[in-house]
């Protein structure tokens, strides 16, 4: 069964009429008992239900205040956040597609040697890749987080899959196959959904990649934990995440305001796919760092039967 889910702006619209009106109907109402009887402030005090229903009612109105603030700096924080999708996935679809443009307008030249001809189309299947990349990740994580599917259930041989994702990430980003080492025992297996786990993979390794600095150096271990479970450790020695960040590098769209986040292409949306496909599959994942500059751990925890 397929559940939508959309954000609603109405409950804080709702909240802030209703406050609003309250706020106003008490101020009315008291400003017109003292008008009509000033001696009332001597009897407020033997007539407690006053206090008491003036008091709870202020209560009320704070409290429908209080909520209002934060369902309006969500969507504030919300927007926001869209806004900087936007921008980045602007600027990612441009790129390639200026290159694109760029080697069709040379290729159309007459005169052309084999050897540009074929650097030119070589070029032109790169960004094709990266525009089929994006692509897909806005795809994920559309599905993870419109609806609830049911993961495709089997078993896996997880040095295989990882081995497979570290060959197509470092391809990926032009690197030597051995930046990214696999310390995987060879009999680790679990039932799982091989294409969630192999886009978990795929994220985090490429999450590690890109944030590393030169050389680059990313591990990626991995190690069952007793009977029920497999735990994964993604290490990279790259730029690190300040602790305030480390709460929200999950959030959908997120990403970090430091210049060295913003410096590198990104959706903020791989990080939310890794997190919402761990909670489809019945496991989770941790990011850790020491902070700014010291690298970053992600760990993943994922049961090895279906549950």
């Amino acid at each position: 069964m397929v559940a939508s889910k959309h954000r609603s702006v109405s409950l804080p619209i709702v909240l802030s009429i209703v406050s609003v009106g309250l706020s106003i109907a008490l101020l009315v109402g008291w400003t017109l008992v003292i008008v009509r009887n000033i001696s009332i402030t001597k009897e407020v005090v033997q007539n407690t239900w006053l206090m008491v229903s003036g008091i709870v009612s202020f209560v009320v109105i704070m409290t429908v205040l209080v909520l209002f603030t934060v369902f309006l700096v969500r969507e504030i924080r919300e927007v926001r956040r869209q806004t900087t999708f936007m921008a980045s996935v602007t600027h990612e679809l441009k790129s390639p597609l200026a290159s694109l443009r760029l080697c069709v307008e040379t290729l159309a030249r007459p005169n052309l040697t084999d050897a540009r001809q074929t650097q030119l189309r070589e070029m032109m299947l790169d960004d094709v890749g990266r525009l089929a990349q994006l692509i897909d990740r806005v795809l994920d994580a559309s599905r993870v987080g419109q609806v609830q599917v049911t993961p495709e259930r089997v078993r896996v041989g997880l040095l295989a899959l990882v081995e497979h994702s570290a060959r197509t990430i470092a391809r990926r980003h032009k690197l030597k196959d051995d930046v990214i080492g696999v310390d995987v025992p060879d009999d680790v297996e679990l039932v799982s959904d091989p294409e969630a786990l192999r886009t978990i993979v795929d994220n985090l390794l490429d999450n590690a990649v890109k944030y590393s600095e030169d050389p680059v150096r990313v591990l990626l271990r991995a190690a069952t934990l007793g009977q029920s479970a497999v735990r994964i450790d993604v290490i990279d020695h790259g730029i690190g995440i300040p602790r305030t960040d480390l709460a929200h590098v999950f959030d959908r769209f997120y990403r970090a305001p430091e210049e060295a986040v913003r410096a590198r292409h990104g959706t903020g949306l791989g990080l939310y796919t890794v997190a919402a496909l761990c909670r489809q599959l019945g496991g989770h994942v941790e990011a850790r760092s020491e902070g700014a500059g010291k690298g970053s751990t992600f760990c993943v925890e994922l049961p090895i039967t279906a549950a």
